[in-house]
């Protein structure tokens, strides 16, 4: 069986309170041997890091989502420093810039945005980035911190943008977006992408794909987004397995398989 990493999801969300166990087990009897969950707010962080510690496999990132705006205060910021002191999670995010929703103002997703920024390059962890209408500006922000790896998670951009995020050290990830015939840019951009510039991601329970939509979306679904990034780029999908968990474990420092446990 392929080994497969789902770099993104929100498995700590509460539309898996009911069968969290469950669905961990299909995700593990399909392959998918490590997941990273990304934290979109401090009165969330608690929750992910349960969710984290009770599972084999699962690695926690925290951060401050730019959609929360709303939530998030100042203080935050050092509570967070806080937290990747002393918590050790795999990444920082998910943060980013959000210029879909019109109620998100721009400067203040800025400001949070690069503390994250700093705080990622300070503690040695990359960073899971939200990209939204917003690609131009991100390269923008990222590259006043040299050295900060990361991820633009679901990437929905240009071959151009994409070209400069690589050359900028940061990876790109891909999940249920990919699946919809109508998603023509975006299946033009994983074809032209190097094997190590790129992850696979489910961001379950959020953009199901076209074989679930209407569905929750879960981290078992992963290897049905191998089966259509090999069928894009004409791939083998072992080979393109291999390369994405690879690249899962060296960005974020996960380092082997965990065996599965009973609950």
């Amino acid at each position: 069986m392929l080994s497969l990493i789902d770099s993104h999801n929100h498995f700590d969300d509460a539309s898996f309170d009911r069968d969290r166990d469950a669905a961990y087990q299909r995700a593990r009897a399909r392959g998918v041997v490590a997941q990273v969950l990304a934290a979109v707010s401090a009165r969330l962080w608690p929750q992910l890091k349960t969710v984290a510690a009770r599972f084999v496999g699962l690695y926690p990132s925290y951060g401050l989502h730019p959609v929360y705006l709303a939530e998030h205060r100042l203080e935050h910021l050092d509570l967070l420093d806080d937290w990747l002191l002393r918590e050790r999670p795999v990444a920082v995010g998910e943060c980013g810039l959000d210029y879909y929703l019109p109620d998100l103002d721009p400067a203040a997703q800025a400001e949070y945005f690069t503390a994250q920024l700093q705080l990622a390059r300070r503690h040695g962890l990359p960073a899971i980035i939200h990209a939204r209408h917003a690609v131009d500006q991100v390269v923008k922000l990222v590259r006043r911190y040299p050295g900060v790896r990361g991820v633009v998670h679901s990437f929905s951009g240009s071959e151009e943008q994409a070209q400069r995020l690589l050359d900028l050290g940061i990876l790109l990830s891909f999940g249920g977006p990919l699946t919809y015939s109508r998603a023509t840019r975006l299946r033009g951009v994983i074809r032209y992408l190097p094997l190590d510039g790129f992850m696979l991601e489910t961001d379950a329970p959020d953009q199901p794909l076209s074989s679930h939509r209407g569905a929750r979306n879960e981290p078992a679904f992963l290897p049905e987004i191998l089966e259509c990034v090999a069928e894009l780029r004409g791939g083998d999908p072992a080979e393109i397995a291999a390369a994405t968990t690879a690249n899962a474990r060296r960005l974020f420092g996960i380092l082997d398989d965990a065996p599965p446990r009973a609950h």
